[in-house]
């Protein structure tokens, strides 16, 4: 429907699953390539919160993702362009990707309207009135040089308000708003294709919805990957459905997506989303989570999250999880021949990063966020090679927390 210019992204399937459609793969961009399935963490205003690009790098992460409506906001897409754009501004000289802000439309809906234009924001920043429509979502992310960007779309609630008790005496009214979204997703990434000043330099990808609605999913489906485009996205999942939701929604709508390009499941998530997608087809994933929760005390472990203020903590020297590799858990590992622990002790115990927390002090908060950033490129890791393997039983031995049946405290996903 819109031609684009040679795609600067190539994808190579180099290992297919036999007993699952989960695929071993590599993305090239004009800033290097990254493995796939893959897990981005999210930067959202241009960084990794408290932790430099080089300590994002040596935990494994080949590719990060920036947020498009906070830097539209705040420095402004001119200022990024003029510093050689985001990887020259960030320092990362490797691939980023741009989510389009159409997420910030449902997490932040009170302060915003939508219409068939546009999303009418209230800048978080000033107060002033900042209109997001296709063409400007584009225009910001060609100026902030991603080598990937995002369509901008509309991404409703996937559950049904009315549940518990909005919208009550508003019969369908839900099933209207998916409807709504769906045909405006479709218009709107025809206008962000046809706006987009850069298709030789930077992918864009379009995005499904329909909620948990599979008729929907299928419908949108059909008409995003209408649009020739390097890759496509499921959007609107982990915004309030659990795991077994989550899960039937991808595995019904990744392998409607084009086999050949990358698929990207926005927003998720725990490590059994992540792994339930990837058995589906998935490649590309993103989410807070790991750096969310490294901010509040929370480490993630193969058995499950430890949280570190729980007072039985106070005097546990043995590190946040035995075998990890990470800054915290193995710190020599990533200073060179000039340092070395006293006293034999190769790690940062966890009754001194309770003390960080109860402290306020802002090394716990980093390290943290250094070993969830590491938990979750280990488990990339160990998925695809798991992949090439067909191991899936022994993985399941080695990550109790990613599989199906797992009850532990994150058995219910949250929004990315």
């Amino acid at each position: 429907m819109f031609p684009l210019a040679p795609s600067p992204l190539t994808f190579e399937i180099l290992h297919r699953c036999a007993s699952t459609r989960a695929r071993v793969g590599r993305v090239a961009t004009p800033h290097g390539i990254f493995d796939t399935p893959a897990f981005m963490p999210v930067g959202t205003k241009a960084t990794i919160k408290g932790v430099p690009p080089w300590l994002v790098a040596q935990t494994g992460a080949q590719c990060v993702l920036a947020n498009t409506y906070h830097l539209l906001l705040r420095p402004g897409p001119d200022i990024v362009r003029g510093r050689g754009g985001l990887h020259g501004f960030m320092l990362w000289d490797a691939p980023i990707l741009t989510d389009s802000g159409g997420y910030q439309a449902f997490s932040m809906s009170d302060t915003n309207r939508i219409t068939d234009d546009a999303v009418i924001f209230k800048s978080i920043v000033d107060g002033s009135t900042v209109a997001l429509t296709p063409e400007r979502a584009i225009e910001v992310q060609n100026a902030l040089g991603a080598d990937i960007i995002m369509a901008l779309d509309d991404c409703p609630p996937s559950v049904d308000p009315s549940a518990s008790g909005g919208d009550r005496g508003r019969p369908g009214a839900h099933a209207r708003r998916l409807d709504e979204a769906l045909d405006r997703t479709a218009r709107w990434l025809a206008r962000c294709a046809e706006a987009h000043a850069r298709p030789g330099e930077q992918a864009l990808f379009g995005i499904v919805q329909g909620g948990t609605d599979l008729e929907r999913r299928s419908a949108s489906a059909r008409q995003v990957t209408a649009v020739a485009l390097p890759g496509y996205a499921i959007g609107g999942v982990a915004v309030g459905e659990g795991h077994g939701e989550i899960a039937r929604v991808v595995a019904h709508t990744a392998p409607l997506l084009p086999d050949a390009k990358p698929r990207y499941l926005m927003g998720v998530g725990y490590e059994r989303d992540l792994v339930a997608a990837v058995r589906a087809g998935v490649d590309m994933f993103d989410c807070v989570i790991p750096t969310r929760n490294g901010r509040n005390a929370n480490a993630f472990t193969r058995n499950g999250r430890v949280r570190l203020r729980n007072a039985g903590h106070a005097e546990d020297d043995g590190p946040i999880e035995e075998g990890c590799d990470c800054p915290a858990c193995a710190p020599a590992a990533y200073c060179g021949a000039g340092w070395a622990p006293p006293g034999g002790r190769g790690w940062f115990s966890r009754s001194y990063l309770r003390h960080l927390f109860m402290a306020e002090e802002m090394l716990g908060p980093i390290l943290v966020t250094l070993h969830n950033l590491r938990h979750f490129q280990r488990l990339m890791v160990d998925i695809r090679a798991t992949i090439r393997e067909d191991g899936w039983l022994g993985f399941s031995r080695r990550w109790p927390v990613a599989d199906p049946a797992w009850r532990g405290d994150d058995a219910d996903s949250v929004p990315g």
